[in-house]
């Protein structure tokens, strides 16, 4: 009897912090590029961001500025990238909300990426590890993806 009571108030304490932990993944922040640059200032001894390190432009076709942090473009304790592996290097994307702040929608591990317009829309022409097609040569995979509202739709891949 005592184990159901232990189970059941596990339960309905499990059902309560549900919806407080989901909240916390989607948290706005007022400023990505100070977020990440925060979390390397603390994270290196001495770090140095390249001008490529924030881009700033519209991702999603919304005409609201949107931010791309390329880690590629940073050097933390002397090491350029240094989250950079035979998988390219991460990208983080963060769509800014109307109503303030942004969300990040995604992290891409890539050699690079062109923004490119295809039939009316900006879309993203990835260059990305092999792998990321399924395949086992040498040539990176060709990815092209758009931004829909917060989620990256796949249109095509070589």
């Amino acid at each position: 009897m005592k184990k159901h009571f232990v189970a059941i108030i596990q339960a309905i304490a499990l059902l309560v912090m549900m919806p407080v932990m989901a909240s916390a993944q989607q948290q706005l922040l007022q400023d990505p590029e100070m977020f990440e640059k925060g979390f390397f200032r603390k994270s290196c001894k001495t770090v140095d961001f390249g001008p490529n390190f924030v881009k700033r432009f519209d991702i999603n076709n919304d005409n609201i500025t949107d931010v791309v942090i390329d880690h590629s473009d940073m050097t933390c304790d002397g090491v350029r990238g240094p989250r950079c592996n035979q998988d390219g290097c991460p990208q983080n994307f963060y769509v800014q909300a109307k109503e303030g702040g942004y969300i990040m929608i995604a992290t891409a591990q890539v050699y690079g990426y062109d923004f490119v317009q295809y039939f009316g829309n900006m879309v993203f022409m990835f260059q990305m590890h092999p792998r990321f097609c399924e395949r086992t040569d040498a040539v990176p995979c060709e990815m092209r993806v758009r931004v829909r509202g917060t989620k990256f739709v796949t249109i095509s891949k070589k």
